[in-house]
């Protein structure tokens, strides 16, 4: 004690000396009277201590000046006095105004609190530092007891004047006096009585309950309040600090009895007394049992005899009652000295921090809390928390790392502390339903909490709980799981409502909560991973795993079909397929020497982050399992160790966790330790059992006597060996491996899927089959497989060898006379895999496969075979053996030279790729993707609309078929070069882009084609039957005229469109169309003949030129296009089609509808061979629109 209060003599005495006179400049007692006289450069000489404090102790890092304030009692003696002289009809003093911001400014750092910076810390800070800490609780003191005044009041008049000016006309001085304003509350919250300090007075004058009483009388609560409530507009800048006076004023106190009832909260401290006496009884009757008495006070020694004649010494008379108590005095005789763990984890809790700690409020400062927060509820909470969450996430300078740990923890109190204020309010209004309502029992509603539900907090906690579990840091990890509990305990309250609105947001919060599988596995990692980290750790994981499965299955079960999203790596094959794509789509031409366009990292973290993202139904059962683990046992064992600490709530925590494992799962074999096993009997029937009064006390006892008569059932199974190995394992943790032999007797068999067949390889384009082998072999080479092909090259010549003996032999019977098999086909030769791994590549790797199809090997089984044989087949001679062997050799020898930038990895395609790609969109080489010409950027793949469908032609509703090329002389006489080609297959490309960008589908439905008028479509089919009544008429005299003498003026009519054709058209041709389906049959040179009809005012007029609609006539060759010259010149082809002949069909013209409809005989040349189908002629379209009453219609000789 001495030492503590000794004066320093480590302080320069220089230092001290300025420090000493400044302090009594600033004023002292007066010589008239007892009162306080301020100096005549007071207000000077609170400037320079301020200015040394900042010059000389943070500047140097030391704590000399503080030490020396502390030693003139500076706090006491002189700055409390001078804020006590500034009173409230004097707020109009400018100088006293002064003097009090000028205290203020002292006030902050003398009361600021001091931590070591293990990296900082020197030997003078160690000397000092406990010191100062006495000091400050007597600063404390001080300030919340002074007699004459009220200071922390007059610090809240100091910060008025600031906090009254708008937040955009504040200067910084004005923010500067607002933050010191609020640093001095925090520094007045944060000073408690060191535990490891002597102290110096009544600690019930600095305690917590001091503390609050001071703040609501004071009207710092209403202070607080203020600024709570504009942390979104006003006071954005104070709202850390906010959170840290709040932090220091709640943690530890119970948020449920803040809203009891007197009587309630004597009642439950009774019950508490009477589980504490019973403990106690419990005890005593325990130690009763063997107690000394007077005639047992000599001392005893005894002898115990063990196996193989050992001896042990046993001293003490409670050992010679029975055996049990012997072997217990045995045990408890034995000594371990456990190692303490020396982690970090010993050093990160602090008094200052730690939040596991209870504490206890006074009646009166529980009324006065009780007031603050549910007015902070009301008005303050939503504001204040979105605030916060908004510079969290921003990672604003204001924002430290413990502030992140304070903001989760006051979640998750005031989450408390409104779900008790609504259990209180629903029994209050229960209690009096016979009376009338004094408030609406729905007045506090979930809006209050409504700023911490939201997905952007679940977001931000769930960032954060990883990133506390990735880097260990076990306080911000406590303190997250903290809050996360609270929010799914609220959520299930909002899931109870009785209003449809709060159940609405409680699903949808459930739904967000338990769709990530990535919450589930973090849930499951943090149980495993417990260590070393505390009881009051452990308690919080274990609630928020008992709350967060309760939650899941009850969920669950009410959402049968519930979906998670699931996050896998994807798998290596996959990873290499997209590979392979993107090096395909780059174009090599574009290549550098440089190698620019790959960037390895890159390439790494595209890798790294290849996921498989996908939904799958989620299964409860599977979920449930994963704690069925070791660790996880371990991790509830040790919680359950302090059995007799543990509340009923958390002793059925435990409880519900064994149950689940042992009979849910049937994983009772974890609990078949002896250590476990001990610690169950010993809770139910041991020397330090639980009371059988006690809540929960006959679960446990059927739980253990469930699981003990398991375990016996277990050892006693009649099988060779079985109970010494139960009695061995029994001494270990149960290995994930044995388990199921050790619950079943016999080993697990597992049966493997067979493994799926590799995608076959194709060449692109044809080749001869020496090329093919070298470029397999030049493949084969490329990806590292030359060991394969030397197999291969072996297998060839022994095949060779084989198949020249075998010919040898029957050349052999020949010439002895067996001429009966000298015809008979070789015998096939098998291949002989030289290894396992040859055995597996001859079914996995698709490159040694392509080699061996190429070199005519076959394969014997179906594809999901993966045992089956290859074999060379017997019409393959040793000849061909030899020479496949050679061009092997010549490809290793002399391999194949590529172009730049390409290999053999090029000609080569998994089969089915090409297919898939004409189903697709066409993609040309030479082009750039840009997609120039066509309006804008349009995907080759993907077009913005669908092609149209083709136009219906021909009797029978058939597509217009394909447009076949004449061959004229100019595309005859020269053969085009590789480039000419390559320019109009690109001009073809940027055609056929350009016609799909401006294609508008007419397969989609428009609007208008639901709207329906019953007068126009009586009006539409009235006319649509008399078009068919004349029709039939037309129809008749068409046929009698044509039997008549149409033949002569058809003949010319023939004889003009064969002149139109061309000599190119040879063949006889036959007319198939209109009139073959009447009923006449179209014979091989009968004439071309097409009938129009026009109707009049008068009556029908057969016209054969009047409305002749055109149509195009292209004669064909029987000889075929050239392929080279199918797509040239389309312009100048479509110029040449559109001045084809004209029809002899006339149109029908309609004036009594006020339309004109082109109805004409579709018509098609063809040759006189049936097999060719592709010379059909375009079918004449329709000249008006088909659509009536919003349908598309056609007309009736078409169908």
């Amino acid at each position: 004690m001495e030492e503590i209060w000794a004066k320093s003599q480590t302080v320069d005495g220089e230092v001290r000396a300025y420090v000493y006179s400044l302090c009594n400049a600033v004023g002292g007692s007066s010589s008239y009277d007892d009162t306080y006289a301020v100096g005549d450069d007071a207000l000077a000489a609170l400037n320079d201590i301020l200015r040394w404090l900042r010059l000389y102790d943070e500047k140097l890092n030391r704590f000399d000046v503080k030490r020396c304030l502390a030693e003139a009692n500076l706090v006491k003696g002189d700055l409390v006095e001078i804020l006590a002289l500034w009173p409230e009809e004097a707020s109009d003093n400018k100088l006293k105004a002064k003097l009090a911001l000028a205290c203020l400014q002292l006030l902050v750092p003398l009361t600021w609190p001091s931590e070591l910076d293990a990296d900082k810390t020197t030997v003078n800070h160690h000397r000092h530092l406990p010191y100062l800490q006495l000091a400050q609780v007597g600063y404390k003191r001080a300030v919340l007891h002074y007699e004459h005044a009220s200071i922390l009041r007059t610090a809240v008049r100091i910060g008025l004047p600031s906090m009254a000016q708008p937040r955009r006309e504040r200067t910084r001085r004005d923010e500067g006096i607002i933050k010191l304003v609020m640093y001095l509350f925090r520094n007045v919250a944060m000073i408690t009585q060191p535990q490891m300090l002597p102290s110096q007075g009544d600690e019930n004058e600095i305690s917590r309950s001091s503390t609050i009483s001071a703040f609501a009388d004071q009207d710092v609560f209403t202070l607080l309040l203020t600024i709570g409530s504009g942390a979104n507009d006003d006071f954005q800048d104070q709202d850390v600090i906010l959170l840290e006076i709040l932090f220091h004023l709640l943690k530890g106190v119970d948020a449920k009895k803040l809203f009891m009832q007197k009587e309630q909260i004597h009642h439950e401290e009774s019950e508490d007394l009477r589980v504490l006496m019973q403990k106690e009884k419990a005890m005593l009757n325990g130690y009763n049992k063997h107690a000394p008495t007077r005639h047992n006070r000599f001392g005893t020694m005894i002898w115990v005899k063990r196996d193989e004649m050992k001896m042990s010494t046993v001293s003490g008379q409670k050992s010679i009652v029975d055996d049990s108590a012997t072997l217990q005095q045995m045990d408890g005789s034995k000594k371990w000295n456990k190692p303490k763990y020396r982690g970090k984890m010993t050093q990160e809790f602090s008094e200052q921090s730690d939040f596991g700690m209870s504490c206890d409020l006074t009646e009166l400062a529980r009324k006065q809390v009780k007031g603050f927060v549910e007015d902070f509820l009301d008005s303050c909470f939503n504001p204040l928390f979105s605030s916060l969450r908004k510079a969290i996430e921003r990672e604003t300078e204001r924002v430290q790392e413990m502030h992140k740990r304070q903001y989760f923890y006051l979640i998750h109190w005031f989450l408390s502390a409104e779900t008790s204020r609504r259990s209180q309010a629903r029994s209050t209004t229960s209690r009096d339903a016979d009376q009338p309502p004094q408030t609406q029992p729905e007045d506090n509603t979930f809006a209050y909490i409504a700023a911490v539900l939201d997905q952007e907090t679940f977001v931000l906690l769930n960032r954060q709980m990883q990133r506390a579990f990735d880097d260990k840091s076990w306080h911000d990890l406590q303190a997250t799981l903290l809050c996360f509990t609270q929010i799914l305990l609220t959520t299930q309250a909002m899931a109870a409502s009785a209003a449809e609105e709060d159940r609405e947001i409680a699903e949808n919060i459930q739904n967000r909560i338990f769709y990530e599988e990535a919450t589930h596995d973090r849930i499951v990692a943090i149980l495993r991973g417990y260590s070393t980290q505390g009881f009051a750790y452990l308690d919080t994981v274990t609630e928020c795993v008992h709350v967060f499965v309760r939650m899941l299955e009850r969920y669950s079960k009410a959402n049968a079909d519930l979906q998670i999203r699931s996050k896998r790596r994807a798998r290596k094959k996959q990873q290499q397929r997209q590979q392979q794509q993107q090096s395909r789509r780059r174009n090599p031409l574009d290549d550098d020497d440089d190698g620019e366009h790959s960037d390895p990292e890159e390439a790494s973290d595209a890798r790294e982050a290849a996921q498989a993202v996908a939904e799958r139904r989620f299964d409860f059962a599977r979920f449930a399992a994963k704690f069925s683990s070791q660790p996880c046992l371990q991790a509830f064992l040790t919680f359950l160790s302090h059995y007799a600490d543990l509340t009923p709530a958390q002793l059925k925590r435990c409880h519900r966790y064994l149950y689940r494992l042992a009979f849910k799962h049937e994983r009772a074999i974890f609990l078949f330790r002896v250590d476990v096993l001990r610690l169950l009997h010993g809770m139910v029937q041991g020397p330090a059992a639980m009371s059988a009064d006690a809540e929960g006390y006959a679960e446990w006892e059927v739980l253990v006597r469930q699981v003990f008569r398991r375990c016996v059932r277990w050892v006693e199974r009649e099988q060779v060996g079985w109970r010494g190995m139960c009695v061995v394992e029994m001494l270990f943790s149960k290995v994930g491996e044995r388990v199921f032999y050790l619950e079943k007797g016999y080993e697990e068999v597992v049966e493997r899927r067979a493994g799926r067949a590799p995608a076959e390889l194709e060449f692109r384009g044809g080749g001869e089959e020496g090329g093919r082998v070298a470029v397999v072999v030049s493949l084969m080479g490329e990806v590292g497989k030359g060991d394969a092909v030397e197999w291969v090259k072996r297998e060839l010549e022994r095949a060779a060898v084989e198949r020249e003996a075998w010919a040898d032999g029957q050349a052999a019977r020949g010439d002895v006379g067996g001429d009966a098999e000298v015809d008979a086909p070789p015998p096939a030769v098998f291949l002989s895999p030289d290894s396992e791994q040859r055995k597996r590549d001859l079914f996995r790797d698709k490159h040694l496969r392509l080699l061996l199809t190429t070199l005519g090997v076959q394969r014997l089984g179906t594809a999901e075979d993966v045992n089956a044989s290859w074999i060379f087949p017997p019409e393959v001679s040793a000849e061909d053996l030899r020479g496949l062997l050679k061009g092997v050799r010549d490809a290793e020898f002399d391999p194949m030279v590529f172009e730049e930038g390409r290999g053999a990895g090029d000609l080569v395609r998994n089969r089915g790729v090409g297919r898939e790609a004409k189903r697709g969109a066409v993609v040309f080489e030479d082009e750039e993707d840009d997609g120039e010409g066509s309006g804008g950027d349009i995907d080759e793949a993907v077009m913005l609309f669908p092609p149209n469908l083709p136009e219906r032609g021909g009797a029978g509703g058939a597509a217009r078929p394909a447009k076949r090329r004449r061959l004229t002389a100019r595309n005859v006489g020269r053969e085009l070069t590789e480039e000419e080609v390559g320019e109009r297959l690109a001009a073809k490309g940027r055609r056929e882009r350009e016609r799909n960008g401006r294609i508008k589908s007419a397969l989609f439905v428009s609007r208008s084609d639901d709207e329906s008028d019953e007068e126009r479509d009586a009006v539409f089919f009235r006319l649509e039957e008399e078009r068919r009544g004349v029709m039939v008429g037309v129809i008749e005299r068409v046929l009698e005229g044509e039997a008549a003498g149409g033949g002569e003026k058809g003949g010319k009519k023939g004889g003009k469109r064969k002149g139109a054709g061309g000599k190119g058209a040879k063949g006889k041709k036959r007319k198939v169309g209109g009139n073959a389906g009447a009923g006449g049959e179209a014979t091989a040179g009968s004439p071309i003949v097409g009938v129009g009809v026009q109707e009049s005012e008068d009556g029908m007029d057969l016209d054969s030129d009047a409305g002749a609609a055109q149509r195009r006539t292209v004669s064909i060759s029987s000889d075929g296009d050239d392929d080279d010259n199918n797509d040239d010149d389309d312009a100048a082809d479509a110029d040449e089609v559109g001045r084809g002949t004209p029809s002899t069909s006339p149109a029908l013209a309609d004036d009594d509808a006020g339309e004109g409809e082109a109805i004409g005989r579709d018509e098609r040349v063809v040759d006189s061979d049936d097999e060719d189908d592709d010379d059909a002629v375009r079918p004449q379209k329709p000249a008006v629109s088909r659509r009536r009453a919003g349908f598309i219609v056609d007309s009736s000789d078409e169908e």
